[in-house]
């Protein structure tokens, strides 16, 4: 492995980082190339321990060289290419304040039936749409233990940039699986068969108190909606019981990656 030094924004070399603000042809949208992109040094680390099978480096001088050591120690022998910071800003197509990128190809993902065989503790997500939302649901996972994520109707796609950002690269290594329109609400009653408590969050009557629970359950799978409509009739319908957060008088609800938080933290098997 060895530093390359790039002068020329126009250098094919680099186009799998290019133009990462149009949307038409950004390399990390899955009807694209599908790539999955790591933004700045704590992610791009994630992404090298991870495994998604990583295809170059791209950064200014100081990034690339601290990086360096953790691809030699990963035993990874891929192209690092160190750039002029006006490089950098003309191939993305913005300021990179991180000044370093890593892209690597997307990995399988494992079956809805592996998670639920693997894991005791599953964060549920159905139509989460927001990419901040969604990398910061994926942090909180990451942090309270979740063995795995479940990735229902309308969420979007949890490798997309921002996601992968915001989640600070936790995103890369929480497994996750996504269940089609089709199997849902079907999923939520296999996971009730397979002996998970499907908890559905929503602040609306007849929920009971997150402290009424024995955050020693053997099984919990936590469920959580989109922001605003929150949980569809469909999946309250088919969970085990609604769980509420007790909020004051006039507040009706948390953003969707706080309350998963608060709710992920009670049954957390984390010292």
């Amino acid at each position: 492995m060895a530093s390359i030094s790039v002068t020329d924004p126009a250098d094919s070399r680099l186009d799998d980082y290019r133009d990462l603000t149009n949307a038409d042809r950004r390399p990390d949208r899955p009807g694209g190339r599908g790539l999955v992109i790591a933004e700045g040094v704590p992610v791009v680390e994630r992404l090298i321990a991870s495994p998604y099978p990583v295809r170059s480096v791209m950064g200014v001088a100081a990034k690339t060289a601290h990086l360096e050591p953790v691809l030699r120690a990963a035993a990874l022998d891929v192209p690092v290419y160190t750039v002029p910071v006006d490089v950098m800003d003309s191939v993305v197509g913005f300021h990179l304040n991180r000044g370093v990128l890593a892209c690597a190809d997307r990995a399988a993902m494992p079956s809805f039936a592996d998670l639920m065989s693997m894991s005791t503790r599953l964060l549920v997500l159905e139509g989460v749409g927001d990419h901040e939302n969604l990398g910061s649901l994926f942090r909180n996972a990451a942090a309270f233990g979740v063995d795995a994520v479940v990735l229902g109707p309308r969420c979007s796609d949890p490798l997309y940039r921002r996601a992968v950002r915001v989640s600070m690269g936790n995103v890369l290594r929480v497994p996750f699986c996504t269940v089609d329109a089709g199997d849902w609400p079907d999923a939520l009653f296999e996971l009730r068969a397979g002996g998970f408590e499907v908890l559905a969050t929503t602040p609306a009557p007849p929920a009971v108190r997150l402290s009424a629970l024995d955050p020693a359950m053997p099984k919990v799978a936590v469920m959580v909606g989109s922001e605003g409509p929150g949980l569809t009739p469909v999946a309250l319908g088919a969970a085990s019981r609604a769980v509420r957060i007790p909020m004051a008088d006039g507040v009706d609800s948390l953003n969707v990656a706080t309350a998963a938080a608060v709710v992920l933290a009670h049954f957390a098997k984390v010292d």
